[in-house]
């Protein structure tokens, strides 16, 4: 299978949110726009949805993901901002049940349908199906479920992701994902740099390293949190702060595309690298669908 078909019929499969290979082969057999899009020829036969699947688990990894991803972003290099973003996490639940996450060492005599009682923790309990899946909540209120984090980071000016990953899901992910994806796009930025950021971001250590990277943090403000807020007024005086705080929530729509459009919700694949380069390959076709809009608007 050429590489190019491939990542074109992966495409078609995230912006029209095809569910599974097999609905998207027989798509391709029958939709003259599929087929136009993919680069098949009227006559020619589909592949069976076995051979995508192999073809595409070996040739689509995180290197091939990102080189895309980068590909994307450089095209779209001159409608982003190159001042001004914003980082977030989102919460991508894992193709994995509860009843798969069992004791590291050994059956505990109880079905694992069963844990009613049962004190469950990642450092005693795993999923036998996904092991790189944790159970995680978001909130003190909400259920805890076996997850992955994806995270983002978005430019102001038209919301375009300019830099993606994914993590196991733990407490701290999301500020060590937004130090690596700050520094990475820190390289090639330019000499002032701001980001906008929710309260789960506001501690000295994150606030600390960012700055060392010449970065200002405009970071939502969590004055009840222990020790208080590592953002002061030096930062929220100034009318930049307020104009990030509201460009901030423009992330949420990006991952609510990715989330709704694009097979983030409850990921069907396994494994840490595997949901890296979905996260990755999602950002691009995101951003393509921006691009779609942006290039036809008025001048």
């Amino acid at each position: 299978m050429p590489p190019e078909r491939l990542l074109r019929a992966q495409l078609l499969q995230i912006f029209y949110s095809i569910r599974s290979e097999r609905l998207l082969m027989e798509q391709l057999d029958y939709n003259i726009l599929f087929r136009w899009f993919v680069g098949l020829d009227m006559d020619e036969p589909v592949w069976t949805a076995t051979v995508f699947t192999k073809n595409r688990d070996r040739l689509l990894n995180q290197e091939v993901a990102r080189t895309f991803f980068r590909c994307v972003v450089d095209r779209a290099e001159r409608y982003m901002s190159d001042e001004h973003f914003t980082v977030d996490g989102t919460l991508i639940e894992a193709w994995a049940s509860q009843k798969s996450f069992q004791r590291k060492d050994g059956p505990s005599g109880r079905d694992g349908r069963e844990f009613r009682g049962e004190s469950r923790t990642n450092d005693t309990h795993a999923s036998k199906t996904d092991p790189d899946a944790k159970l995680y909540r978001r909130t003190h209120h909400g259920e805890a479920r076996l997850s992955y984090l994806g995270h983002g980071l978005i430019e102001h000016r038209h919301g375009l992701i300019v830099e993606a990953m994914a993590t196991t899901a733990d407490g701290y992910a999301e500020r060590d994902a937004a130090m690596l994806m700050l520094h990475a796009r820190r390289k090639n930025a330019s000499a002032h740099w701001t980001v906008g950021a929710d309260k789960g971001y506001d501690t000295f250590e994150f606030v600390e390293v960012i700055r060392d990277l010449g970065v200002t943090p405009h970071v939502a403000r969590n004055v009840t949190r222990r020790g208080g807020s590592a953002i002061d007024a030096r930062t929220t005086r100034h009318v930049g702060y307020a104009k990030s705080q509201h460009a901030r929530p423009r992330i949420e729509r990006a991952f609510a595309w990715m989330k709704t459009i694009g097979w983030l919700r409850k990921i069907k694949l396994r494994g840490l690298a595997n949901v890296d380069w979905l996260v990755v390959f999602a950002s691009a076709a995101f951003n393509l669908r921006r691009l779609a809009t942006l290039t036809t608007a008025p001048a």
